[in-house]
């Protein structure tokens, strides 16, 4: 028979005796039932401390795994870069748990690595704004493109100025991000708060549409990085990761040569259903951004990802060199008789050998080096040519892998100023002849036209045939998309030489741009290069005239050659400076 007591309380009690009759009823228990109390208040103790918010917060726990899952400290890390693989995950141990996928999404308000595990300085630099009457013009320019962006088409891709409308491609806010670093070299500080407000709000990545690869890894990822470093503030990073993470599904394909289109929603990869192949140049255009994000947040499976197409492409035959312009993502081979061009879907992959190789150092047995220094040889035996009265050098394309076509693009003089470049850090004379060769050819397809600005297709006619002029047009490839490339190569001969002679040509051009494709609200790209007259405006303000043309017009017109000095940053082929790591 168990022991019953009672417990009878007086309703009224003396101060202080509370605690004497509480004390008499724990003495008046049996032992097992003060052992029963004993246990139910430890329950009650551990139950509630479970639920008490732990030291590490998950969206803490979720980055720490994210940036040390492949630190670029670990082992595994370290022997993969001498392999250029991607590090492998540990072998099962049997368990039939798989192993959890870390994805960053904007809704899981994922924090930045701490201070201490950032591989960069992010004390950001510091610029005093346009120094001279040139530099005070592009930066009027600037503001009456941004001014009309913001009234008629602000959060949007891309301005349509004569309309008043805008064009989304991606819905990324494209004219935003890709002017984020030209905002704060020209030191607009009310401009940059604003663009830097809207990223931090409403720039999110968890879209259900398809984006291409290139085209966003260049424009927002490179913006969005480039703007990090120059000034410090963590939240592009943050953005930068997240945006990396849904972009590495394209690197998961048969051959490990990336898709051209990836969901970011639901980060599935895939090429486009009209075309099987991806561009070479836009898998080899990656690779900048991507190892530069590895080294900032300290997650080595961009950078491995990303690198690991670059020995895919070594590997692959050449034609002294050249790459043709599609490469198939299932066979890792390059489309047979396909075009081979310094152009459109070839270009960049020469610019990016060379600039990956100042990126990491210049170690002279690296392959992107003799990858670089064979495609110019390959250059100048298969594609350079003279014309025929002037002996203009301009590089033609190989139609079918072999036939050869006197056509330049546009995008084509972007050449120059990246010939120089390698010269400045080591290549030989013969790419210093050649830059200085092309940088004339390119200034004539500005020079020769009515307007003053180039078309977006030169013709040539070569030595031995006086029938046509040495520079000519067709009338479906002479509009003026507002491109930057030329432009570029005239920083670059600035910058490098010092001769003010190329911002001379540099103002000449920025004036007929001024006389032909401002209007109200912003500035757009024409439809004939060669009737100023008549040049057929054609409502569009790309992103990349305030990301690029205008920044490099900027750039060429300072007083101060290292106002992005060339030995810390390299430029992406959107102009977004990254910095040159040790």
């Amino acid at each position: 028979m168990s022991e019953h007591v009672s417990l009878i309380l007086e309703e009224q009690t003396l101060p202080g005796s509370t605690r004497k009759s509480l004390k008499r009823s724990w003495k008046q228990l049996s032992r097992c039932q003060r052992n029963l109390i004993i246990s139910a208040i430890l329950a009650l103790f551990i139950t509630c401390f479970m639920f008490l918010p732990q030291s590490k917060p998950e969206e803490e726990e979720l980055i720490e795994k994210l940036t040390k899952k492949h630190s670029l400290e670990t082992p595994e890390f370290q022997n993969s870069q001498k392999n250029n693989e991607i590090p492998r995950e540990p072998e099962s141990d049997g368990s039939n748990e798989p192993e959890e996928k870390i994805q960053i999404r904007p809704e899981e308000k994922a924090l930045p690595p701490v201070e201490s595990q950032l591989r960069v300085s992010i004390e950001g630099k510091k610029f005093s704004g346009p120094g001279n009457l040139r530099q005070k013009a592009v930066v009027e320019a600037f503001q009456h493109s941004w001014k009309g962006y913001k009234e008629f088409a602000w959060g949007h891709d891309n301005f349509k100025p004569i309309s008043k409308t805008f064009y989304d491609w991606f819905a990324l806010g494209l004219t935003i991000v890709d002017s984020l670093d030209t905002l704060y070299i020209m030191n607009l500080e009310k401009e940059f708060l604003e663009a830097r407000d809207w990223i931090d709000k409403y720039l999110l990545f968890n879209q259900n549409r398809n984006v291409n690869l290139f085209e966003v890894t260049i424009r927002v990822l490179g913006g969005l990085l480039s703007t990090f470093h120059l000034s410090g503030d963590e939240m592009f990073l943050r953005k930068a990761v997240d945006l990396g993470n849904r972009l590495l599904p394209c690197f998961n394909s048969p051959s490990g040569i990336p898709y051209s289109d990836v969901n970011l929603k639901q980060m599935i990869a895939q090429s486009p259903t009209w075309l099987p192949d991806s561009s070479t140049s836009e898998v080899t255009t990656l690779q900048l951004e991507f190892r530069d994000l590895s080294r900032a947040c300290s997650n080595s499976s961009f950078e491995n990802a990303a690198s690991a197409v670059n020995t895919l492409i070594h590997n692959l035959e050449k034609h002294d060199g050249l790459v043709p312009i599609f490469i198939n993502t299932k066979t890792g081979k390059f489309r047979n008789f396909a075009t081979v061009t310094l152009g459109a879907r070839g270009d960049s992959y020469y610019e990016y050998l060379v600039k990956q190789w100042i990126q990491t150092g210049k170690t002279p047995e690296d392959d992107l080096i003799e990858d670089y220094k064979t495609s110019i040889d390959g250059v100048l035996k298969n594609l350079v040519r003279k014309t025929s009265d002037h002996h203009y050098t301009f590089i033609g394309e190989l139609i079918n892998g072999k036939d050869f076509k006197p056509k330049m693009d546009h995008l084509t003089c972007y050449l120059p100023g990246t010939l120089l470049l390698g010269h400045k850090n080591g290549m030989p004379e013969s790419h210093l002849k050649l830059a200085n060769e092309l940088m004339e050819t390119c200034l004539q397809t500005y020079f020769v036209q009515p307007t003053g600005l180039a078309p977006e297709i030169s013709y040539f006619t070569e030595e031995g045939n006086s029938n046509m002029p040495d520079i000519y047009v067709k009338a479906a490839d002479s509009h003026n998309l507002l491109r930057p490339e030329f432009i570029e190569s005239l920083y670059y001969f600035y910058a490098i030489t010092g001769n003010k002679t190329y911002q001379d040509w540099g103002w000449k051009i920025f004036e007929s741009f001024i006389q032909y494709t401002r209007v109200e609200n912003g500035f757009t790209s024409i439809g004939n290069v060669q009737n100023p007259s008549d040049t057929r405006p054609r409502d569009m303000m790309e992103s990349f005239w305030l990301g690029e043309t205008l920044k490099y017009f900027y750039l060429l017109f300072s007083d101060d050659r290292k106002e992005i000095d060339l030995d810390k940053f390299v430029f992406n082929t959107e102009a977004h400076p990254l910095p040159i790591l040790n």
